[in-house]
């Protein structure tokens, strides 16, 4: 029995030892299961970081480090051909005041740098954004004659660089930029703009870079939806020449011309029509009475004012050139027009003026002539030649006295009546020779020529539309 006791007491020992060790792998495969279940994970192996592993063979292929970027590709040898290709987005505004465009395009460059080629299975490219580019070598194109640019960085910068296996390289960008436009305005608003954006190297001569275009005429695409509220776009083209600088020397320079042609419709609205249509209204003070002292002179001013509104109008949106513009001399011989009317009023006034004063002393003339007489001749003979039963003796007895111009009706009713004195009668004496009667009837003619309206109204009523319809003939004749 103590033999037995030694060896059962061993053998429990080891199968407590036994469990202890199942339980505490049994609370561990839970445990595990647990924690695994909480992070979402299996125990299948992960796939490998496509993105690492591609930036590290990118990073081998292309050999960015172990190259010096800060030089032109094939430096000391040829120039490099950089080709270049637009497409014209958007032409967003002209203005004539600070004489630019602004224009919105893609700019797309093309080389070959040797150093940028890799071994690829499958002859594809690869596709980058904006931050490599600053650690390779492209080409420092510029704007010439630019006042404002910049490249779009909405979401990100607006650039992308593609990299082909031998080693052709497409560094595209999209930019806004602002550049001068010499305009001439001798037409305006008749006129056409030819504008040029200018593309040049900024530091490499044409010995060490060739800027051309790719593809000729076709480098260059625009948008069929491109329009603007005041000018028709006519055509774009390209074309090429050398720029020398006396003190760097001579430069491959690209030129992008469009030409624009104004739409006259706004022009016509706002300008000419109005401008017409003051001209017109001054022409009806020639039909008011030359009387209407008020109306006439209020019609003057506010024609005079209303022209001078206008001119001042369309100076204030135009650059202030040294010359005369189209649209100036319409302006101001419109302006000439209405200011002739006033003048002419005024001419008509101070006529009328002097012509009643004139008439005015013909008819104080005329009362002081009008005197009650009986001239020698009884009351008996007298009282005959007023029945009308006077003889030719008669008619020579008068022949001595003083004849006095007749007078036309109307102004007889303004002459006041001399008082007769008692027994005696008033003759008014106009019995004269056949060639003192011719004389009369010219006077007559004279003195009724126009009532209510005076001769220079008459005139003005055809001379001033004649002269403007003319000058209209010619103006749209030379300039349309």
């Amino acid at each position: 029995m103590p033999y037995l006791t030694k060896p059962l007491f061993l053998l429990f020992c080891l199968v407590l030892t036994g469990e202890c060790r199942n339980h505490r792998h049994r609370v561990r495969r839970w445990t595990g299961t647990i924690e695994n279940q909480k992070h979402g994970t299996s125990y299948a192996k992960k796939p490998p970081d496509v993105t690492k592993s591609r930036k590290l063979k990118t990073e081998h292929l292309l050999k960015v480090d172990d190259h010096d970027f800060t030089m032109r590709p094939a430096f000391g040898g040829p120039a490099i051909p950089v080709g270049v290709d637009v497409q014209v987005e958007s032409l967003d505004s002209i203005s004539e005041v600070d004489m630019d465009f602004t224009m919105t395009l893609y700019l797309r460059h093309y080389w070959k740098d040797e150093r940028l080629s890799f071994t690829s299975s499958t002859n594809k490219s690869m596709t980058f954004d904006g931050r490599l580019v600053k650690k390779i070598w492209v080409p420092d194109v510029f704007f010439v004659h630019s006042k404002r640019s910049f490249i779009h960085d909405t979401t990100t910068d607006n650039i992308m660089l593609r990299v082909f296996p031998d080693g052709h390289v497409l560094y595209s960008l999209r930019v806004t930029v602002t550049a001068a436009c010499n305009m001439d305005f001798s037409r305006f608003p008749l006129d056409s703009q030819t504008c040029s954006l200018e593309l040049e190297s900024y530091a490499y001569t044409d010995e060490d870079l060739m800027l051309y275009w790719k593809s000729g005429d076709e480098s260059l695409s625009t948008d069929d939806r491109i329009s603007l509220s005041q000018f028709l776009i006519q055509k774009f083209h390209t074309t090429s020449r050398l720029a020398f600088y006396s003190s760097t020397g001579w430069y491959n320079r690209l030129y992008i011309n469009f030409t624009l042609r104004r739409h006259i419709f706004f022009f016509l609205l706002q300008t000419y029509f109005p401008a017409t249509l003051m001209v017109m209204l001054s022409w009806v003070s020639f039909w008011i009475d030359r009387r209407a002292v008020p109306a006439r002179v209020s019609l003057g001013i506010t024609t005079v004012l209303t022209m001078s509104t206008i001119i001042t109008g369309v100076n204030a949106s135009m650059p202030r050139v040294s010359y005369i513009k189209a649209v100036d001399i319409y302006l101001w011989v419109s302006f000439v027009f209405v200011f002739l009317s006033v003048l002419e009023y005024a001419a008509v006034n101070y006529l009328s003026t002097v012509q009643d004063r004139r008439e005015r002393k013909m008819r104080e003339r005329a009362r002081s002539q009008s005197l009650p007489c009986t001239c020698g001749i009884s009351q008996t003979r007298t009282m005959a030649m007023l029945d009308g039963t006077y003889s030719e003796a008669d008619t020579n007895s008068l022949a001595g006295y003083t004849e006095e111009p007749m007078v036309p009706e109307e102004e007889q009713e303004e002459i006041p009546e001399v008082p007769e004195k008692p027994g005696h009668m008033v003759v008014h004496l106009s019995v004269s020779s056949e060639s003192t009667t011719t004389k009369k009837k010219k006077s007559l003619r004279a003195l009724n020529i126009i009532q209510n309206t005076h001769a220079i109204d008459k005139y003005s009523r055809m001379i001033f539309p004649g002269s403007y319809i003319f000058f209209n003939l010619i103006y749209w004749s030379v300039y349309c």
